[in-house]
């Protein structure tokens, strides 16, 4: 066979690998597309059939995002509007225009967080959280979410926060001389916008007090912090960019595509970020698991990832209620997302409502005084009334975590306490809730509803806490939502409440704060998982509490 005829076979058979190639891709894109087109109509008929669509409420005010841009913007002020309009049962929309349950009805939300293998986080924010932290605690779901929580318990337990309450406070008082000295060094006074101030004080205490890392943020400007975990837990935290690329939006809504979707650069990003938090987050584990092989117990080791490694190791634990490495370690960033901005957040708004009311300011400063020392322990700071007044109305009327959401994973049926009325005029005190659809639980809107904590909810007032409050909001903690409730409830709200009683405590003795800019001009901006105070005139430099600050000089 010549030259050329040998050619002409090898080509022939290189084009019908090539056709047999594009013939396969072709088949699996024409599959893809079936799939897609099927799972689409499918939805849209489940969506025009939904009994949702006869219950009232807003108009969608854009095609893709329906109201969502409306919920972030209502929480600023704003809360009431819908339900004052629609009632406590309304219908929202949802992406694409897909039909969504927004409820304050205190019967609806009981039935939803204590069903919560039936509503479930949606798989869209399952899966950003999971790139940010891993199989952790705020991911899991059904078995696997009782198995992490029965474990992890014990560490969040009174008795263990007694013993870390010597680190709140210690921490708490770094942060007040860092703020004197600053007022002394400006001629008595000094402006600081409090918000980053108590990012670091959070980050440095849950970093102590989660896993026994010292970050050493506190009293460094924002430039000079350098922290490796810490750098790569920011980068993780920008899984948030990908909704705004078209790739990484349909990875995040669209499961089924995931395995064919290219990476996109904040995709490598995040993986390099998350290697980095797997590596130091293994010495970590290792460390703790060495101490507790050891049977070592000291302050170093009172940490919540010791605890829970001592806990998963015991022996009266069946090996198959155990965790896993990875499930421990996953622990890690968890404690972070779920200890950090929170706290801080509570904080800021304490310190603006202080600011803003100086006779609350006093009134507590006054309670807090009658202590002799400035180290109380957890119980001391229990029994002050006064300051437990503030941080429950705070975390009322602030609540870090603006809403939530769940999706039914199965057809369902929701009872009211308040009936609804149907677009044909008929009164409903059930409400038909579709597999897949979604409730979104506003849980600022619920704490701050006049049709429960009556005409002056809008108001920051203490003093509704100092006799009996009854409520039907079936939350964890004081009949508020703010903790959540039912089997997904944060489990580390104990911690919180007295970390930021520590703050206060500290704090308050022995400075005194004002607000810096009018109070009208402070409002609220929805960040990825809380909402942050913001300068409404300076809109563009991101959140900001900015305060006068000065030493409190006690009348002799």
């Amino acid at each position: 066979m010549d030259s050329n005829k040998k050619g002409f076979f090898v080509f022939r058979r290189s084009l019908s690998a090539a056709m047999n190639s594009l013939s396969l891709l072709a088949s699996v894109a024409a599959t893809l597309g079936a799939y897609a087109l099927f799972a689409l109509l499918k939805l849209y008929y489940n969506e025009w059939t939904s009994p949702l669509r006869d219950v009232s409420g807003p108009k969608s005010d854009h095609w893709l995002f329906g109201n969502r841009k409306q919920l972030f913007d209502n929480f600023d002020g704003k809360e009431g509007l819908w339900t004052q309009q629609y009632g406590r049962n309304l219908r929202m929309n949802g992406f694409i225009g897909f039909s969504n349950l927004y409820t304050t009805d205190p019967k609806a939300i009981q039935h939803v967080l204590s069903n919560s293998n039936l509503y479930q986080k949606p798989v869209s924010d399952r899966y950003v959280i999971g790139r940010i932290i891993g199989p952790g605690l705020l991911v899991a779901e059904e078995d696997v979410h009782k198995k992490q929580r029965r474990i992890m318990n014990p560490a969040f337990g009174p008795t263990h926060l007694r013993a870390l309450t010597e680190l709140f406070v210690e921490k708490s008082k770094q942060l007040r001389d860092i703020w004197t000295a600053k007022a002394t060094q400006n001629g008595g006074t000094v402006k600081l916008n409090v918000v980053p101030e108590f990012s670091t004080a959070a980050l440095d205490i849950i970093g102590k007090a989660g896993f026994n890392y010292d970050f050493k943020s506190l009293g460094k400007e924002t430039g000079d912090f350098r922290d490796e975990l810490h750098e790569a837990f920011v980068e993780v935290g920008t899984v948030g960019d990908l909704q705004r690329t078209f790739v990484g939006a349909l990875r995040i809504s669209f499961p089924a595509l995931r395995p064919f979707l290219p990476k996109t650069n904040i995709d490598r990003t995040i993986d390099a970020a998350q290697d980095t938090m797997r590596r130091i987050g293994m010495g970590l584990l290792e460390e703790s698991k060495r101490q507790a092989a050891a049977g070592a117990e000291s302050r170093s080791s009172r940490d919540l990832l010791s605890l829970l490694v001592r806990a998963n190791m015991d022996k009266d634990v069946p090996e198959s209620q155990r965790l896993s490495d990875d499930d421990v370690l996953a622990q890690v960033p968890t404690f972070l997302v779920a200890g950090h901005e929170t706290t801080s957040t509570a904080a800021s708004w304490t310190m603006f409502e202080l600011a803003k009311n100086p006779e609350i300011q006093s009134r507590l400063r006054d309670e807090l005084l009658t202590i002799d020392n400035d180290t109380p322990s957890m119980d001391e700071l229990n029994a002050l009334t006064y300051l437990d007044c503030v941080v429950r109305e705070t975390l009322r009327a602030h609540a870090p975590v603006p809403f939530v959401g769940r999706v039914a994973m199965r057809d369902d049926i929701i009872p009211l306490q308040h009936p609804y009325t149907d677009r044909y005029g008929m009164v409903h005190d059930t409400i038909h809730i579709r597999k897949g659809q979604s409730v979104v639980l506003p849980i600022l809107a619920i704490n701050r509803e006049p049709g429960i904590w009556g005409p002056d909810a809008l108001d920051y007032i203490p003093e509704r806490w100092s006799g009996t409050v009854s409520t039907s909001i079936p939350g964890v903690w004081s009949q508020m939502l703010t903790f959540l409730g039912g089997p997904h409830a944060c489990i580390g709200f104990r911690f919180s409440i007295v970390e930021l009683k520590a703050l206060l405590f500290t704090l308050v003795r022995a400075l005194e704060f004002e607000l810096a800019v009018p109070k009208e001009d402070i409002g609220r901006i929805k960040a990825p998982a809380v909402q942050l105070p913001f300068v409404r005139s300076e809109a563009g430099a991101g959140s900001q509490m900015p305060l006068l600050i000065k030493p409190f000089v006690q009348a002799t």
